[in-house]
């Protein structure tokens, strides 16, 4: 299935948590974004608002915002965010889904179990030191 290229990039906000020490989260934000691979622009427009442009097939907004979260960023829990939040992971994890994941793409969930499930062992074995197994 052919997508052409303004399907695939996506224009996204970010909302932060009013309630945080540090008050200009959306600027630190965009600082951090602009570096990482897949993120094509990233601006405060606010204190509290982060518009940003990505290619969903490299990166996700679920992808993003988790890393956001994970080094101290405080996402906004008002009911209308979280809805869009959910409904912006869904479409586009579907999305890449449908697409499939391009050459060499290492965020695809799919692709990294399929490689682990290739490469195990498959052969029933027994994680018991050889001395425990007489006794079970």
């Amino acid at each position: 299935m052919n997508v052409d290229d303004s399907q695939l990039i996506k224009q996204r906000q970010v909302f932060f948590a009013e309630m945080h020490p540090f008050p200009d989260q959306a600027q630190a934000a965009a600082d951090l974004l602009l570096g990482i691979e897949g993120i094509i622009s990233a601006s405060a427009e606010s204190q509290l608002l982060l518009n940003v442009r990505y290619n969903v097939m490299r990166i996700s907004l679920e992808q993003i915002e988790t890393g956001l979260t994970e080094i101290g960023f405080h996402l906004s829990s008002k009911l209308l965010h979280a809805l869009k939040r959910a409904l912006y992971y869904y479409t586009e994890e579907t999305q890449r889904a449908n697409n499939g994941c391009p050459q060499g793409d290492t965020n695809c969930t799919k692709k990294i179990f399929v490689v682990r499930y290739a490469h195990k062992d498959h052969t029933l074995q027994d994680h018991r030191p050889e001395y425990w197994r007489k006794y079970f």
